[in-house]
């Protein structure tokens, strides 16, 4: 299957790396720049599941595919909960493996371009850790399209910071905000 995988993504253009254990895996990726790393569940030094986060944490901040086995449903639910971009299971045909790498791709393209040409007003945030980058990148977009938002999380994470980022950075920013607080109790 790695043998396969690989000459379709080389067939369209691509480079790959193909390495045998998450310690190969990781050394790799926190030395050169990836986009996606395609990332097995099951490997001869762990599980990749459990291992997604430093992935994620590469330098590139790369978008993870986990492979599954055909019957571990319960793994691709984890797999989307743990922050993977998408699963594929095996065994597949190669199109459904390439599939998503194609996507990714082109989110990847858009993330970068959008990030280029934006430059956002992150008053009282302050973004260091790999997991804030990636929030003020969903305050990039939330703030450049008309959707609206739901922003939810434990009392003082920063939930009305954000909410005035997005509204500070979008085409609404000269209108009205108002804050509403809700507090839930069951």
């Amino acid at each position: 299957m790695n043998d396969a995988l690989s000459r379709t993504i080389l067939r369209t253009g691509h480079e790959v790396e193909c390495c045998q254990s998450i310690k190969e895996g990781l050394e790799e990726v926190n030395s050169n720049y990836y986009d996606v790393v395609y990332l097995d569940v099951r490997l001869p030094d762990g599980d990749g599941l459990e291992s997604l986060a430093k992935f994620r944490e590469a330098p590139s901040s790369p978008e993870i595919i986990i492979i599954i086995g055909f019957a571990d449903s319960k793994g691709a639910e984890l797999a989307i909960k743990s922050g993977a971009w998408d699963y594929v299971k095996k065994p597949s045909s190669i199109k459904e493996m390439t599939l998503p790498l194609l996507r990714v791709l082109q989110y990847r393209e858009n993330k970068m371009s959008s990030q280029q040409s934006v430059i956002l007003n992150l008053d009282g945030i302050i973004s260091s850790s790999p997991s804030m980058k990636e929030c003020i990148n969903l305050v990039a977009n939330a703030a450049n399209c008309d959707a609206n938002v739901l922003i939810t999380g434990d009392t003082g994470t920063g939930k009305e910071l954000f909410a005035w980022a997005i509204h500070n950075n979008s085409s609404r920013a000269d209108k009205n905000f108002v804050v509403v607080d809700c507090l839930y109790k069951l």
